[in-house]
């Protein structure tokens, strides 16, 4: 079976488990899920702005991926990143496809 083979109602039931998923985890930090897998919260958050095709707006995506405003989130969960965290993150997102991929 290949991706797009996948129902579009299963598509968006596993997004919304991925998100429930990641709300629960606040301890599992955006810059080291950049540094293992190359994409964070935010990146979901963008990517549901981009595939709207502009009927919802980069914040909103965020906060429907935070299931708060993205400030709020960083200001309640988010720490300060280390340089190590930094550096591991630089290297994961060099094994990123094109955005077009």
């Amino acid at each position: 079976m290949q991706l797009d083979d996948v129902d579009d109602a299963i598509a968006a039931a596993v997004f919304r488990r991925l998100v429930s998923h990641l709300r629960h985890r606040s301890d599992a930090e955006n810059i080291d899920l950049m540094g293992l897998a190359g994409f964070c919260r935010n990146c979901l958050g963008d990517w549901t702005a981009e595939a709207s095709g502009g009927t919802i707006s980069k914040d909103q995506g965020r906060e429907a991926v935070y299931g708060m405003p993205y400030a709020q989130w960083k200001a309640e969960h988010q720490g300060e990143a280390t340089p190590e965290q930094i550096a591991r993150m630089a290297e994961s997102l060099k094994k990123n496809p094109p955005a077009d991929a």
